[in-house]
């Protein structure tokens, strides 16, 4: 005799109850497949691929057991870290510039226009092609234009509080 189940007064409904997104925290990390590789195993039998010799190769120093040197080791030559200078360092982004007071404008007469190749021709730089930078030490009495690849701030207020203009040159 089977076991017939009586029709329960309450319907249920069929959709399924919506789950909440776990809070991601430490807790619950996992590593993403692939993240995590096997270690390798070495020294069991020549069908594993790694036996014999157990990926050491034959003879010399690297193959024998209880060897441990420092990384680095070169065998025996004397390893880059030895070979190169450990002194300072050289930024290779460094700007250098060129630097011109405002007092050195005085040397130059009869010109509102100072520019790099002006600078030059007065010696007061010695090339147009680097970059030239005005600094504020000095006053100017007359409104000047001046063209140069860089100001301090002490010097654009003393060009502007003077009449004068400044114009920015690009690198």
């Amino acid at each position: 005799i089977k076991a017939v189940k009586k029709p329960s007064a309450k319907k249920e409904s069929k959709s399924k109850p919506i789950k909440e997104k776990p809070f991601l925290g430490l807790h619950n990390l996992i590593a993403p497949k692939g993240a995590r590789k096997r270690r390798k195993i070495v020294g069991r039998g020549p069908g594993s691929g790694h036996g014999k010799t157990s990926t050491r190769g034959h003879k010399g120093q690297r193959s024998r057991s209880g060897r441990d040197f420092y990384l680095g080791f070169e065998g025996g030559q004397s390893p880059l870290i030895r070979r190169i200078p450990k002194r300072g360092f050289t930024n290779r982004f460094k700007k250098e510039y060129q630097i011109v007071n405002l007092s050195d404008f005085n040397k130059i007469k009869d010109t509102t226009t100072i520019n790099p190749e002006l600078l030059e021709n007065n010696g007061l730089i010695k090339s147009k092609n680097k970059m030239v930078k005005i600094l504020g030490d000095g006053e100017v009495t007359a409104a000047l234009s001046v063209s140069a690849h860089a100001f301090s701030r002490k010097a654009e207020n003393k060009i502007k509080n003077a009449g004068g203009k400044i114009e920015v040159l690009g690198v």
